[in-house]
């Protein structure tokens, strides 16, 4: 028997008909905000919207401190009246209506934005909540407002920022023998002392960093190059408790090297830098020099640049990587062997992990997200597309608070952040769309033809604390961050667009 949650209207003015109303079916897929086993379907008002199924549900759970919902109906971010809804869709108000509640994605603000001299290729972030500080008790033990921000650069520069924006420590220009090939084209943390960088002078670098008592300034002092590559080195995926990196190159090559100079080879002397382009002379390497090694071993299967590459979050004995050549490929890294490989249509040029969906998110040249199934088991590719860019999708991350989060940057110039849950089928495929779009500060409000080429995003990172960083072509690091309980009753958005 259903229940009521509207008041009766018995002794109102018959002139005035009372709404219609619907029964709802109120289910979660999170064990920690469920109803009671036994709450039967609830009888609600059509013209209930977002904000007031919200407050019925925390009323419902008896919620000490009220938790902004939202609420999925056959796939769909419910945008407006119920109502309106049924309406929109053909559905009949005497139809019971299954609706999901999950907990509401914050519309992200800007926080900050971080000026450099070029285009930023990379972002990433050390916090108490990032990857290093499951790695080690010196990260996790960093409080909220000692995040620092790493940025990489095409003037060829790391930089280490604090979330004041104020540059902590800046790498010194790398010396080798391809200067005109100075742009940067990726830069992770390691560790909480150490980063690592690459380009397309084709070399990877480790730096030391080191911040003073204070915490006020640092420095970044090489420490290891690693050459092998014949191209620019464009991604790059850290393991610290192995000492393992992977390198995704433009030579459609992969690498695996290690953090250790130790456990590394010596470098191939061919592609060390030399006194004169005619390389006749002694590499230039003085006793002032980082080491200089090589790669514990350059995998090859693809036929085309390899954009991105990752660990398989479970198994860091397992990578995956994407490439222009259409195929995301598995590899097995003990056996430096091939295991898989996936065929797209369209060249794919990012890359990450939903781990608890056993999904990896490829960014395409067709300007859409592919969630693909790696394991062999999977009978199908692609098991969902999600639509809403404009141009290529070259950055993807994974929303720290959420299985079913993503964000992706695009050449289109935005951000966008999805819901995996919110889709529905369009001419045969599950299809997804954004839940908020993220315009660049730079060029906010400016007409697609207005904004040139310098709207492009490069890089995206998520992180629990500092938010939502995104390089770009307009030279800056973009800091978005939710605030406040969600979207109220008073602020539905239409499209969902931020600022």
């Amino acid at each position: 028997m259903a229940s009521e949650a509207t008041p009766s209207n018995q002794g109102k003015d018959p002139i005035f008909s009372p709404p219609s109303q619907v029964k709802l079916q109120l289910t979660t897929r999170h064990p920690d905000i469920a109803l009671p086993e036994n709450t039967g379907s609830i009888l609600v008002n059509t013209n209930l919207r977002r904000y007031a199924l919200s407050t019925l549900v925390n009323t419902l759970l008896q919620s000490e401190n009220p938790i902004p919902f939202e609420f999925l109906i056959n796939g769909t971010f419910l945008r407006t009246s119920i109502d309106e809804y049924l309406t929109a869709n053909g559905i009949s108000s005497e139809a019971t209506l299954t609706v999901e509640y999950v907990r509401a994605i914050l519309p992200p603000v800007h926080l900050a934005s971080f000026e450099h001299d070029d285009w930023v290729s990379a972002v990433d972030v050390l916090s108490g909540t990032s990857a290093v500080a499951s790695w080690e008790d010196s990260a996790a033990a960093r409080s909220p407002g000692q995040e620092r921000i790493l940025s990489a650069s095409y003037d060829g520069l790391v930089r280490v920022w604090n979330m004041s924006s104020e540059v902590l420590a800046t790498s010194s220009p790398a010396v080798s023998g391809h200067k005109a090939l100075k742009a940067l084209k990726a830069a992770k943390f390691i560790s909480s002392s150490h980063v690592i960088s690459s380009g397309m002078d084709r070399t990877v670098r480790i730096w030391k960093y080191k911040e003073d008592a204070e915490g006020f300034s640092g420095t970044l002092t090489p420490q290891l190059e690693l050459y092998g590559h014949k191209g620019s080195v464009d991604s790059l995926a850290v393991h610290q408790p192995s000492a393992k990196i992977l390198s995704a190159s433009a030579d459609h090559k992969l690498g695996i090297w290690s953090t250790k100079k130790s456990d590394a080879p010596e470098a191939p002397a061919s592609l060390l830098p030399t006194a004169n382009k005619r390389r006749k002379l002694t590499p230039t390497h003085t006793s002032n020099s980082p080491p200089q090694r090589g790669p514990l071993a350059l995998l090859e299967a693809h036929s085309a640049p390899v954009c991105d590459v990752i660990f398989a979050p479970a198994d860091p004995t397992v990578a995956y990587s994407a490439s222009m050549d259409h195929t995301l490929r598995t590899w097995d890294l003990p056996t430096q062997s091939l295991v898989d490989t996936r065929s797209n249509p369209y060249p794919l040029f990012a890359l990450t992990a939903l781990p608890t969906l056993n999904l990896l998110a490829a960014g395409t040249s067709a300007r859409h997200i592919t969630l693909i199934d790696p394991r062999t088991s999977a009978t199908t590719v692609a098991a969902m597309t999600l639509r809403g860019h404009t141009n290529w999708v070259v950055s993807l991350a994974t929303d720290p608070g959420s299985a079913y989060g993503l964000l992706s940057g695009g050449h289109d110039g935005s951000c966008r952040i999805w819901d995996v849950r919110a889709s529905k089928s369009e001419k045969g495929e599950r299809v997804g769309r954004s839940v908020f779009v993220l315009e660049r500060e730079s060029t906010k409000g400016a007409e697609p033809r207005e904004r040139g080429d310098e709207s492009k995003v490069f890089s995206v990172h998520w992180d629990e604390r500092a938010g939502i960083l995104s390089g770009g072509q307009d030279h800056r690091v973009q800091i978005n961050r939710g605030v406040g309980g969600g979207v109220d009753s008073n602020n539905e958005r239409k499209e969902n667009e931020v600022g």
